[in-house]
């Protein structure tokens, strides 16, 4: 029996993910994550870092490879793969793991077999300012035996972490001082190379 993985995802890598998808509110986004597998507990994989991917034809694969490539090439420099995927969907009321997701989660799993898929949860996230929770605003969804993807447990909470506590309250300090608006893309890349999809000043 394979010990099931547990996520860890920081606190930036998650904000950005989040800041990405309220950007385009009326459109499906996507993201990759960046991590590698814990080396004292390789029972925990580490999301280290998040790059937004697109906002406009999730579907098609040409601009997904040469996004995924570039995007290895660099990380990889610094130790890290792709460990996993994000999609938000285009409906608020939309829950559903959709075949777009599905489909490019395969594909990620290409790089890491335990590949994790987080799906955005709208209803999470308009929660968020009245409680006090902590655990993050994604649904997580793993692969299982038969190539299915499933949700994670009831909930999946426990198998996904936030690392930092407190990242929901600086989510919402930026979400409130409408930091969205500072999220390049890897589309916004594609149209004006001049801007970095790395975000390096996003959380400066």
């Amino acid at each position: 029996m394979v010990a099931e993985l547990k996520y860890e995802i920081s606190q930036n890598a998650y904000m950005k993910l989040v800041l990405h998808s309220l950007m385009h509110k009326t459109t499906a986004v996507n993201g990759v994550l960046l991590g590698r597998v814990n080396l004292q507990n390789e029972n925990v994989v580490e999301i280290v870092d998040s790059v937004p991917l697109f906002h406009s034809n999730l579907a098609l694969l040409p601009p997904l490879e040469i996004a995924l490539i570039m995007v290895e090439e660099h990380y990889g420099s610094e130790g890290l793969g792709i460990v996993g995927y994000f999609h938000a969907n285009e409906r608020f009321d939309d829950a559903e793991l959709g075949i777009v997701a599905k489909n490019i989660g395969d594909h990620i799993c290409r790089y890491f077999a335990q590949a994790a898929l987080l799906l955005l949860d709208n209803k999470k996230l308009e929660a968020l300012p009245k409680g006090k929770d902590q655990s993050p605003v994604m649904q997580l969804y793993i692969r299982d035996a038969s190539k299915n993807w499933k949700l994670a447990g009831p909930d999946g909470g426990s198998r996904l972490v936030i690392k930092e506590p407190v990242a929901n309250v600086v989510l919402l300090d930026y979400i409130s001082s409408e930091k969205w608006q500072d999220v390049v893309d890897f589309d916004d890349h594609l149209d004006d190379i001049k801007k970095d999809w790395l975000n390096p000043e996003l959380f400066k």
